[in-house]
């Protein structure tokens, strides 16, 4: 997802997603702890999509 689509939501959305990301970003360490994944670098896509979320709901609650 791009950084002005998550711009775009609202706060109880970005949470949500937020709680989606988290959760895709825990199965994928265990199915890659359990057999390697075919492409590990799903797992730092995951992060960094998590960080950016992060990242911009700290900027919304700061601007208000």
């Amino acid at each position: 997802m791009k950084n002005s689509e998550l711009r775009s939501l609202t706060a109880e959305e970005l949470q949500q997603r937020l709680l989606t990301e988290k959760e895709h970003l825990q199965k994928l360490k265990f199915a890659h702890a359990v057999s390697p994944i075919e492409n590990p670098n799903n797992i730092n896509k995951v992060r960094k999509t998590v960080a950016r979320i992060l990242t911009i709901m700290n900027e919304k609650e700061n601007n208000n």
